[in-house]
């Protein structure tokens, strides 16, 4: 599966592409949507599953805008997109995100603060610009499509956080194809990293 593959694979989805006409309504610079919004609707598809809507708890939509930080802005945006589809918005500008992670340089843009998230496949996000869809991988897709779960680097040390992830998400029951590698190792799905 290749990058274009899952552009196909969301094109033909009227959920997912609805959603992202009205993430591109809001005008945001150098924003997408990543998670679960696209990690699960690839896992579900290499799983053979069908469903109308992806199954996830909330559209994750991150932007980059230095001239408007404001968490306050981002919640009210939130609020208000969740009243515009019944969904859960999560909407996060990613200037100030590094205060979160006692980063010491803010992120230059959302590529990299999507690099930091926990796992490989997770830092995976997809954007319409003009009507043309593009998919935003700092490590790629392979992890991704191989049905890899593999801590980013930024996680590497942090294991207890990955594992937990995996575990209260229950990707490993969702999704029994999964295969979770830690630098050379692999772990079947009744196993932890640790």
């Amino acid at each position: 599966m290749t990058k274009k593959d899952i552009i196909k694979l969301v094109t033909k989805d009227l959920w997912m592409m609805s959603i992202l006409k009205k993430a591109e309504s809001l005008n945001l610079p150098d924003w997408m949507i990543g998670a679960g919004f696209l990690r699960n609707k690839v896992w579900n598809h290499l799983h053979n599953i069908n469903k109308k809507t992806v199954d996830t708890r909330d559209i994750d939509l991150i932007y980059f805008d230095t001239n408007n930080i404001s968490e306050k802005n981002d919640k009210i945006l939130s609020q208000k997109m969740k009243g515009s589809s019944d969904l859960e918005w999560e909407i996060v500008n990613q200037a100030y995100t590094h205060l979160w992670k006692n980063r010491k340089k803010p992120y230059k843009n959302t590529e990299e603060a999507i690099s930091e998230w926990v796992e490989t496949a997770t830092c995976v996000a997809i954007t319409l610009k003009k009507g043309k869809l593009e998919i935003i991988a700092p490590h790629g897709i392979d992890d991704l499509v191989n049905l890899i779960l593999r801590p980013s680097p930024f996680f590497i040390n942090k294991l207890d956080v990955f594992n937990k992830r995996i575990e209260d998400k229950k990707w490993l029951e969702k999704w029994p194809k999964l295969k979770t590698v830690i630098k050379n190792s692999v772990a079947s799905k009744k196993q932890r990293c640790v």
